[in-house]
């Protein structure tokens, strides 16, 4: 093929994906990327088997540029994905309660929702005898 038909492949395929990824809505935006990991995977596998075949140094020296350029690719769209899948993510809130001082003082029966008997007060969940930390788990849900 010559090369006036191997750059007229190449702008149609820089205009037909831009017009593809365009139209994609955000909601398909994080499966749309991990498929597109996984096809990165594939594509680094195919430049190492290709680097691998080669005993010319042009293209050694090329196909060892495509390893390292497919890899930070793979690498960094694993990164994105991450970060986007940690936007949708709910908040992690510590287990016992509030810390250590929180939870001696709900044994203690001198902190917030530490209730019953000891306490003498309803605390912070608003019925007697139950913890802070029971509270939490269920405001969590």
């Amino acid at each position: 093929m010559s090369s006036t038909a191997w750059l007229t492949v190449f702008v149609l395929a820089v205009f037909l994906g831009f017009e593809v990824i365009s139209k994609v809505s955000s909601i398909l935006h994080t499966p749309l990327m991990s498929g597109a990991n996984a096809i990165h995977g594939v594509i680094l596998v195919g430049a190492i088997i290709a680097t691998g075949s080669t005993d010319d140094n042009v293209q050694l020296t090329i196909g060892l540029l495509a390893i390292v350029m497919a890899t930070v690719n793979m690498v960094g769209g694993f990164a994105v994905t991450d970060r986007m899948l940690g936007m949708f993510a709910k908040p992690r809130q510590p287990r016992g309660g509030d810390g250590p001082a929180a939870a001696s003082a709900s044994a203690a029966g001198t902190g917030p929702g530490a209730g019953g008997p000891a306490g003498g007060s309803a605390g912070a969940s608003g019925s007697a005898g139950t913890s802070s930390r029971t509270s939490t788990r269920e405001g969590g849900k």
